[in-house]
């Protein structure tokens, strides 16, 4: 039998090539390269937009096998860059499944290429670090491909892109709390997880002001994951600061990036950053290891905090570095890692009761 001649293959700027299979979109594309760790969520992977413009190469071999599931998408229209696999399956056999992931990737232009070494390319990522890759077709001569790739900027401000327009609210069955989120590309399940926990939620866009969100009466303020550098939305640090010690706020991902540098802290750009669901986690208060799910590029330096009024609570026993901070007196906790991760580990959904217990406590002394 006759293998199958490749016919898309990735082009990195020091002439490396892979080359393997196309699904989904059929299109080029430049995108910082990453990769994630995880066992299973491709879906929530692909929709979720802390991956906007990010070519996600998935370590675990098969992907595809149990297709896409209409309730399971963490944003309606996935931003991710393109998506690399080592196989690809595209008979998903799950009863729940409404379409393939090639024919989402299709419906959305999103690229996808299978075949490839996924062991050396994920090898290559953490030698050298996340960088910029061109998908394109197999017979793309290297010479024009390193010509793309040198005259391409990665795109920026990719928050401004996926957070939401407009206003959104999402009511909770028994509501109890009024919490307003500011969407810097907020993930589907931490507003279920907080309607769950009688919260109703109201999403407003990254650029709301502090004192458009004072208007709104919240009983507490949660600030989201996100893409790309903190420093790249400088209206949301603002109104955060503003709003610190006001009301009760949880911040996730970016915004617990976000919260740091409201209070004066740092941050920096990890080599390959934190993605999947298996890093080990110490809670600092209570000794116990949470194993969390992951997604980020950046990290809180944590030279930086003394002079904050912020304390660190978790840290990374891979890499040490900071996963939880809080300020007592600000009312205010946050974590780098995702408390909500679905589907994943739940060692960590006990943040969100700690999120109730601080609105408790605000409408107690009231």
């Amino acid at each position: 039998m006759m293998k199958k001649e490749f016919d898309r293959k990735l082009i990195f700027e020091d002439g490396q090539e892979y080359y393997g299979y196309g699904f989904g979109a059929d299109a080029e594309a430049v995108c910082e390269i990453v990769f994630n760790t995880s066992m299973v969520g491709y879906q929530e992977i692909l929709s979720d937009p802390s991956y906007a413009d990010q070519a996600v190469v998935m370590t675990y071999p098969l992907i595809g096998n149990y297709g896409m599931a209409k309730d399971d998408y963490e944003r309606d229209t996935p931003s991710i860059g393109a998506l690399i696999v080592h196989a690809y399956y595209d008979e998903p056999s799950n009863f729940r499944s409404t379409a393939t992931l090639s024919e989402v990737m299709l419906k959305f232009g999103i690229p996808g290429i299978s075949g490839i070494d996924t062991r050396k390319l994920n090898r290559s990522i953490r030698d050298f670090g996340t960088r910029k890759a061109l998908i394109t077709g197999s017979s793309t001569p290297l010479k024009d491909g390193l010509a793309r790739l040198k005259c391409t900027t990665l795109p920026r401000n990719a928050v401004s892109r996926v957070s939401c327009k407009q206003k959104i609210v999402s009511a909770a069955s028994f509501p109890q709390y009024h919490v307003v989120a500011i969407d810097c590309g907020m993930k589907q399940n931490i507003v279920r997880s907080l309607n769950q926990r009688g919260c109703t939620v109201t999403a407003v866009p990254w650029n709301t002001s502090a004192e458009s969100i004072i208007t709104l009466k919240p009983d507490g303020i949660f600030i989201s994951n996100g893409s790309g550098d903190p420093s790249d939305v400088p209206e949301t640090i603002a109104a955060v600061r503003h709003l610190l010690g006001k009301y009760p706020m949880f911040g996730i991902c970016l915004g617990h990036q976000i919260i740091a540098l409201a209070k004066g802290g740092k941050t920096y750009k990890l080599k390959f950053g934190h993605r999947g669901g298996n890093h080990p986690v110490r809670n600092l208060e209570t000794n116990q290891i949470e194993i969390t799910s992951q997604n980020h590029s950046y990290a809180v330096d944590a030279n930086s905090l003394p002079g904050t009024g912020l304390t660190l609570t978790h840290i990374n026993l891979l890499d040490h570095t900071v996963e939880g901070l809080q300020c007592a007196q600000d009312k205010a906790f946050s974590v780098q890692y995702h408390p909500e991760s679905a589907p994943g580990p739940q060692d960590s959904a006990y943040l969100f009761d700690r999120f109730i217990k601080l609105m408790e406590d605000e409408q107690i002394h009231a």
